[in-house]
C-alpha cells in the first residue's frame, strides 16, 4: 500500500514523521507525495496557538476533499487536545501525541477493514520516553535525533504541557547509539532537539544534565557536525561553556529561548528567567564561542504589553545583537491562562510591533552576516538553487555558491558578500582546503 504524510509544526514533528515513514515502509509500503494518489494519508499535527488549530483544520479538509475514499489518519497535539473536532472534519484513526508504532497498526487497519479507530491517553500522566528509529529515508544532508520529551514549564501562553506531558528523556547511551548510527548511514549533521532539551536528564533524578549528553554525543561521532536545538537561557552557564567549547564539531550557533526582553512581561509570560540572566548566558556564550551566532524567538503585543514595556524589549535586542530572530503577533491560545488575562491588544497594534521588530531583527541579522565577508566557512551543501548551490555554514548562515552537485559535501567557502538571506562565497581551492 502507498501512504503520504503532513507534518505541521516544529521539528520534534518532523523527527516523529520520519520515524513513521520508517515503520511502514520496513513493513513493507510504499511513500507517495501528498498531492498523489494514495491508499492513506496521515497528518502529523501542531497545536502551539490557534492559528495552528486552524491550519490543521485547513489541511485535513483538504486531504478529504481531495481523496474522498482514502483513508486519513490524523496524530500530534491538536489531535490529543481536540480529537473530537478532529473526527468530524473526517479522520478515519485518530490518535494524540503518543505510541506511534500503534498509530501506524491502525492506519494500516483501517485501510483493509473501513472501520474508525481512535486511542488517546492523558498526556500529564506519561512517564516513559517512546523510542522511535532515529534519521530519515531520503538523501537528507542531515539528521534529528530526539533526546527529551514533553515540558514542565507551564507558560501562561502555552498548551505543550497539556498535549506532550512532563518531561521524560532518552537515555544517554541509547542517545549514543543512535548518534554512531547516523555517523555510519552517512549523515553529517546531527540536530539534537525536543519539546525542551535543557531539561534532558530531568526525569532520571541521578543528577544528569544537557552537558553531560552533549560532551557523550559529540565525543562517539566527532566526524559529525552536532547542532543544538531550543535552549532555555538558564542551562547556559560556566560548565555548560567549559565543557562544550573544545569540541570543534559541536556547531558554533546556540538558540535561546527569550519571547520578550521586558522583565515585567516575562513575569506574565511565567517565564524561569529574567533580563538579567539572559544577558548573562549571551555573555557566556560569546565569552567560551568567540563569532558564534546566538538566535532566538520573541512574541510581541503579549496581553498587556504598553508602549514602554515594547520599546525595552526592541533596545534588549539590540543590546544581544542576534543573528537571526523569529518574531510572532502573540497568537491567542484557548485553555492557556494568557488567553483569559485583560488588555488583550487589537491585530493592527500587534502587527506594527511586529514589523517594528522583524525591521531591528533584520539590521542585526545584516551585521552578523557582514561580519563573516572575509572569512572562510565550512559549509555542509543541500540542494540547488537556480545555478547556485546552497548550504549552512557551521553558524547556521545559509551560504550560496556558484556550483552544479555539491549535495551532501562539506567544502570550505570563501565569503564574499551579503546576499539575500545569507551570504554568498567561492569555493575555496582543494590545495587550500583546510
Amino acid at each position: 500500500m502507498k501512504f503520504a504524510f503532513y507534518t505541521l509544526g516544529c521539528k520534534v514533528n518532523q523527527y516523529e514523521t520520519q520515524a513513521m515513514e520508517q515503520q511502514l515502509v520496513a513493513l513493507g509500503h510504499q511513500l507517495g507525495s501528498f498531492d498523489g494518489p494514495c491508499d492513506g494519508y496521515i497528518i502529523n499535527t501542531c497545536t502551539v496557538t490557534a492559528v495552528a488549530d486552524k491550519k490543521n483544520r485547513n489541511v485535513i479538509r483538504r486531504c478529504r476533499k481531495m481523496a474522498p475514499e482514502a483513508v486519513i489518519g490524523v496524530c500530534g497535539c491538536y489531535a490529543q487536545m481536540d480529537p473530537e473536532a478532529v473526527k468530524a472534519l473526517g479522520a478515519d484513526v485518530v490518535f494524540g501525541s503518543a505510541d506511534r508504532a500503534a498509530f501506524i497498526q491502525a492506519v494500516l487497519a483501517a485501510v483493509e477493514k473501513r472501520q474508525y479507530f481512535q486511542s488517546l491517553d492523558n498526556a500529564l500522566q506519561r512517564r516513559s520516553f517512546e523510542l522511535l528509529p532515529a534519521g530519515g529515508l531520503s538523501t537528507r544532508t542531515r539528521a534529528m535525533l530526539k533526546v527529551q520529551d514533553g515540558c514542565n514549564n507551564f507558560c501562561s501562553y502555552c498548551i505543550i504541557p497539556y498535549a506532550r506531558g512532563p518531561v521524560r528523556s532518552l537515555s544517554l547511551e541509547t542517545a549514543v547509539e543512535q548518534a554512531l548510527q547516523l555517523q555510519r548511514e552517512g549523515y553529517h549533521e546531527l540536530v539534537v532537539t525536543g519539546i525542551e532539551i535543557a531539561s534532558w536528564g530531568y526525569d532520571r533524578k541521578d543528577g544528569s544534565n544537557l552537558c553531560q549528553l552533549l560532551c557523550a554525543i559529540c565525543q562517539a561521532v566527532p566526524q559529525m557536525r552536532v547542532r543544538l536545538g531550543s535552549l532555555e537561557p538558564r542551562v547556559i552557564d560556566e560548565d555548560f561553556c567549559r565543557s562544550l567549547q573544545n569540541f570543534p564539531n559541536l556547531c558554533p550557533q546556540f538558540h535561546l529561548s527569550m519571547q520578550s526582553g521586558c522583565d515585567s512581561v516575562l513575569q506574565r509570560m511565567r517565564r524561569k528567567y529574567d533580563t538579567t540572566r539572559y544577558a548573562q548566558s549571551v555573555r557566556l556564550l560569546r565569552q567560551y564561542f568567540p563569532g558564534c551566532a546566538i538566535t532566538t524567538d520573541m512574541i510581541v503585543g503579549f496581553p498587556g504589553e504598553t508602549e514602554e514595556e515594547f520599546a525595552q524589549s526592541l533596545q534588549f535586542i539590540r543590546d544581544c545583537g542576534f543573528a537571526d530572530m523569529h518574531i510572532f503577533p502573540y497568537s491567542r491560545r484557548p485553555g492557556t491562562p494568557a488567553d483569559k488575562m485583560p488588555n488583550q491588544l487589537s491585530n493592527a497594534t500587534k502587527a506594527a510591533r511586529s514589523a517594528a521588530a522583524i525591521e531591528v531583527a533584520a539590521e542585526m541579522s545584516a551585521q552578523f552576516r557582514q561580519a563573516m565577508v572575509g572569512t572562510i566557512q565550512q559549509v555542509l551543501f543541500e540542494q540547488p538553487d537556480g545555478d547556485d548551490f546552497t548550504g549552512h555554514a557551521m553558524n547556521s548562515v545559509l551560504v550560496y555558491v556558484r556550483a552544479s552537485e555539491l549535495h551532501n559535501q562539506i567544502r570550505s567557502v570563501t565569503i564574499t558578500d551579503v546576499y539575500r538571506d545569507g551570504v554568498r562565497g567561492v569555493l575555496t581551492p582543494p590545495e587550500e582546503d583546510g
